[in-house]
């Protein structure tokens, strides 16, 4: 699989809970197998790719406060 052409053709999407007022968001793309997350600020800048299950599990534990300071 070349990621590069798979990223590079991904629509990405932000959340709609971001709202451009400055906040931190990131985006998702779905490409072949994977998910891939980026930071909104910096859409060149590094994609991290991981599996649907693991997005799925980050996702829950966000929901589920494991990350909250």
């Amino acid at each position: 699989m070349d990621l590069d052409i798979y990223l590079s053709a991904a629509p990405w999407h932000k959340s709609s809970y971001s709202t451009g007022g400055g906040q931190n968001c990131v985006e998702i793309a779905v490409i072949p197998g994977s998910v891939a997350i980026r930071d909104s600020k910096d859409p060149s800048g590094p994609v991290h790719v991981v599996s649907p299950e693991a997005f799925h599990d980050l996702v829950s534990r966000i929901k589920r406060g494991d990350f909250d300071l």
